[in-house]
């Protein structure tokens, strides 16, 4: 798939004391919200700015989150659908994602 984004400065942040993950893109925020139970992250939520959706922001947002969440040593659990249907999408990611 080809898109126009420049993924290169894009960086997804862990926001513990929020419970998130986020992504800055020309001054607007997306992000993931999870509930935390153990060592399991519940992805509950995610959201790109309504002016920057359909651009392949949230599947970055959403794989940086995956990313990050891994190297902290956690496991995923999707329930967000958008955040399942990209783990799904992904070789990476499906088998790792509950």
């Amino acid at each position: 798939m080809h898109n126009n984004i420049d993924t290169d400065n894009l960086t997804v942040q862990h926001e513990k004391d929020n419970n998130r993950f986020t992504m800055a893109i020309n001054g607007e925020i997306a992000k993931v919200v999870y509930k935390l139970d153990q060592d399991k992250m519940f992805l509950t939520y995610s959201e790109v700015p309504i002016k920057l959706r359909g651009k392949g922001y949230g599947k970055e947002l959403v794989e940086g989150t995956f990313e990050q969440l891994t190297k902290e040593g956690y496991k995923a659990v999707a329930v967000c659908s958008y955040i399942k249907a990209v783990a799904r999408r992904s070789e990476k990611w499906n088998s790792i994602i509950e």
